[in-house]
């Protein structure tokens, strides 16, 4: 029995030690394995949150398309269904099921669209009129009238500025 305890002894004695803390220099340290997990980790989902953001926000504001305030006016008494051009990630005209008249809405408008805003009146008829002002200036206007009377209005945006190509910047 003495062989035994002799040999696991000398195992024992077998790995270095460290001078300062007489610990062990063979065997792992528990903290610092897992503080470099935890540091590996934190790393693993930087990264992937970059790569799933996309990038960053340099591109965003790239393809963003500058607007200008358009004001789309409806007059009359009476409701009346009015459709209207603005802003859309789709491009669909919102549309507003019997307003009440006066009615009256602001919005942006990509440069490069066309403002637009239509009017179509009841089946109990009436008058109402329709008006499109861009940045403050009137374009147009028009008068719906009678029973399920219709009318359009338009106005005209400038093009958006060309972006200058990135190859020739670098170039």
């Amino acid at each position: 029995m003495g062989d035994s305890t002799a040999k696991s002894e000398a195992k024992s004695e077998e790995l270095p030690q460290d001078g300062k803390t007489g610990a062990k220099t063979g065997s792992p340290d528990r903290a610092g394995v897992i503080t470099a997990a935890v540091a590996l980790a934190a790393c693993g989902g930087l990264v992937l949150y970059g790569v799933l953001s996309g990038g960053g926000g340099d591109e965003k504001k790239k393809h963003e398309v500058p607007t200008a305030s358009v004001t789309y006016e409806v007059t009359g008494t009476g409701t009346a269904d009015i459709t209207y051009q603005a802003r859309s990630e789709s491009g669909k005209a919102t549309v507003v099921r019997a307003a009440a008249l006066p009615w009256r809405k602001t919005v942006p408008v990509p440069l490069g669209s066309s403002p637009v805003v239509s009017i179509v009146l009841g089946e109990k008829g009436g008058e109402a009129r329709c008006a499109v002002a861009v940045q403050g200036r009137h374009m147009q206007s028009a008068t719906a009238s009678g029973d399920f009377g219709r009318a359009t209005c338009t106005g005209t945006l400038p093009s958006p500025p060309a972006d200058p190509d990135p190859a020739d910047a670098a170039g």
